[in-house]
Formats: C-alpha cells, sequence, structure tokens
C-alpha cells in the first residue's frame, strides 16, 4: 500500500479544466475570476457583506488585523494551539500577544479563562480575539461576542480549518461559520492540505464596510483609483498611492482552481463527517485513545481528526514505520522560541501543554479509500492494544 499521509488534496478533471480556460483567457490576474470566487465563497459561507480574496491565509489575517486598527503597544488574546500566523499578524501590526489556554474537550480558547485574563486586568487593556476554530470545531461565536461586547472588544475567527462548520446559537438558529454576523472578520485558507484549495490562497469575510474598503485598499499597495479618495484627478490612467499597502493580490489561475473545488466542497465536508463516525465508532471503544468531542448543536468540519493517546511518539513512529503518515498539531505557540523570547514560559496555559504530549492528527481527507482507512485503524489498535 501507498504512504498514506494526514492530509490530500484532490485534482479532478474538471479542476484542470477551468484552469486551462483562464489560462487561455486574456485575464491571469486582477480578472473577473477572482470577483467571482469571492461571491461563490460569500455564498458558500452564509453571505456576509463582503468577500476579499487574497494570496494567502497568513495575508487575510495580516488584513484583518491592520484594518482593524491594530498598532504597536495594543494587546491582543489569542489561542495557543494553533498555527503562528494566528498570533504573528498581531505581532506583523507592532501588537503584542497574550496567549490563553484551551478548553480540554474541544481544544478551543477557553472561554472561562479568557474571561478571567480579562477580569484581572485594568479596563481597557485589550483591544481584540484572535479565536482559532481548531481542527475544523468551530467556536460558539454568540457567547465569544458576548464577552467581546462586555469588554469592548474586537473579534478576529480564525477559520482556516472550518469552512462549512456550523453552530447553533441560543434561538436555535444554525449559524454557519464565516457568515460574520459575530465576528468582526473571519479568515479562512486554501492551501492544499485545507478544504478547498487554490494551490495557495485566502479569504477575508465581513459584514464591516470599514474593514472591508480598508483591507481592499492594502491588498494591492494602498493604491487607489476611486476619484473620491485621490487628492487630484488627472484622467482615467490616474491613480494614487494613499496608504502604505501590499501586494496580497491572488491570481485568476488560483481563483478558477477553487471556484471549481468549490462545487464539491458541500459534499466533501460530509464525507469528512462520514469518516471521522467511522473512526468515532472503532475508537470510541478503546478507553485507551481519546476522541473528537462531538456535539449536537455542531457542525464538525473535520481538517483534522484527533486522538490522544500516552505514548503519543511511540504509535507516531509506529504508524510512519508502517506506512502511515500521522502529524501533531499543534505545539503550543507560546512555547515557540520567538514568544519564549517576549517573556512567554512553561506553565502559561497547562492544559494546552497536557494536550500537546498526547495528540495526533490521522489520516482525514475525502479521497481516503475504506480500504485506507481500515488500514489507519489496525495499525492504530494493534499498537495501543499491545
Amino acid at each position: 500500500m501507498d504512504i498514506i499521509p494526514y492530509g490530500k488534496h484532490h485534482i479532478t478533471e474538471d479542476d484542470i479544466e477551468n484552469v486551462v480556460a483562464v489560462l487561455k483567457s486574456g485575464s491571469l490576474t486582477c480578472g473577473p475570476k477572482i470577483r467571482e470566487f469571492e461571491e461563490k465563497f460569500r455564498s458558500y459561507v452564509g453571505m456576509p457583506s463582503y468577500a476579499l480574496a487574497v494570496c494567502n491565509g497568513t495575508a487575510a489575517l495580516h488584513l484583518a488585523a491592520k484594518s482593524l486598527g491594530v498598532c504597536d503597544g495594543d494587546n491582543v488574546i489569542v489561542s495557543t494551539i494553533t498555527f503562528a500566523a494566528s498570533a504573528n499578524c498581531i505581532r506583523f501590526c507592532g501588537g503584542n500577544v497574550t496567549f490563553c489556554d484551551i478548553d480540554p474537550e474541544t481544544y478551543l480558547m477557553d472561554i472561562a479563562k479568557l474571561r478571567r485574563i480579562l477580569e484581572s486586568s485594568p479596563k481597557g487593556s485589550y483591544k481584540g480575539i484572535v479565536v482559532v476554530d481548531f481542527a475544523g470545531y468551530p467556536h460558539n461565536m454568540e457567547i465569544v461576542r458576548s464577552v467581546a461586547d462586555e469588554y469592548g472588544l474586537w473579534i478576529i475567527e480564525d477559520a482556516c480549518h472550518a469552512p462549512g462548520a456550523y453552530f447553533t446559537d441560543s434561538k436555535g438558529s444554525v449559524q454557519l461559520t464565516g457568515n460574520s454576523r459575530y465576528a468582526d472578520a473571519t479568515v479562512f485558507s486554501f492551501h492544499p492540505v485545507k478544504h478547498i484549495t487554490s494551490g495557495e490562497g485566502g479569504m477575508m469575510v465581513t459584514n464591516r464596510e470599514d474593514i472591508h474598503r480598508k483591507a481592499s485598499l492594502l491588498r494591492t499597495h494602498g493604491v487607489t483609483k476611486r476619484v473620491e479618495d485621490m487628492e487630484k484627478y488627472d484622467g482615467g490612467w490616474y491613480y494614487e498611492m494613499v496608504e502604505l499597502g501590499y501586494n496580497y493580490r491572488i491570481t485568476d489561475i488560483q481563483a478558477a482552481l477553487a471556484i471549481s473545488q468549490l462545487s464539491r466542497a458541500k459534499e466533501n465536508v460530509e464525507t469528512r463527517r462520514e469518516i471521522a463516525r467511522r473512526y468515532d465508532e472503532i475508537f470510541g471503544k478503546h478507553e485507551r485513545i481519546k476522541t473528537p468531542y462531538v456535539s449536537k448543536l455542531v457542525g464538525h468540519a473535520y481538517h483534522l481528526y484527533l486522538i490522544q493517546v500516552d505514548d503519543r511518539k511511540g504509535l507516531y513512529d509506529y504508524l510512519r514505520k508502517n506506512g502511515v503518515y500521522s502529524q501533531v498539531l499543534y505545539y503550543p505557540l507560546h512555547l515557540m522560541p520567538y514568544y519564549k523570547a517576549l517573556g512567554c514560559k512553561e506553565g502559561d496555559c497547562p492544559v494546552a501543554e497536557e494536550y500537546y504530549k498526547h495528540c495526533l492528527a490521522l489520516p482525514m481527507y475525502p479521497t481516503l479509500t475504506r480500504q485506507e482507512q481500515d488500514y489507519v485503524i489496525e495499525k492504530v489498535l494493534e499498537y495501543v492494544e499491545n
């Protein structure tokens, strides 16, 4: 059997044909496919008012932070179990990061501990929160919003793992991840191991016109052709640079691939859920394996299928020896050398630190076959039961 990775992209003939069509067209970048992708993605995640496609998820996070006005000395709270970009976007703007510990069941930011951080700090100490829908399990953003409003904070929702996820609000209504009803900005990634890929790519969605306008300007060097934003107007060729921006554009080539991938997104999320249910059915019977938390109020998008075991390294090595390439996600961000140099230390987030010692992501992607999953299950059980 070939190597079975923890994540894997899938390119179809339709994907290829869509990309080739763009290559044969007159627009490779800054063309109509970008707007088409933005509109179709906006529909997929519950129709937020605005969507802005960019070159990767990190760029989307950076633009969200900049558009919310993060600047030197601003303090922002971020979950520690996440990829570096979730916190780095604040540092890019000169802000300071305080890491919050995770809930031991969901692995999301622990809202009780978030409250403790805020209650133990002088009023106005913090400007915002970056919450992470880790592994595809979405936050209850209604609850996060209530805390944010109480303390006057903005919210960036890092949903890079969670397109297609949802939670049920206090009125029993389903809230799709990305509809931006509660978050000031929500961010997605289209890296090859994500649900939808454009090779590299990202998206910021929001219901706030001010955030979208600012991010749109910063996406393309801070350059505008809007007459009302210019000091003068010399003609149709004329533009002005009014902000120090970036080249965070995505190409029409990437957008075409993403549009094609998006057409299968709902079906692929359901396939991921079926794979997870089968893992749960088998592993849930074993007291030595902790399976992901499941709630009837939440639609998990299962970017990752995470288990916890006592001898994580032993299982990782055994699986790899047998052709199953599992992955460990994540080493707590507050323990990374960069953030330790800024004052973070072991013991700051004990639940996350304990989680890291036992977590393992098993293969999870829509094209994982029944035979491959059987093999993964067999090898996990061989190790755990011996």
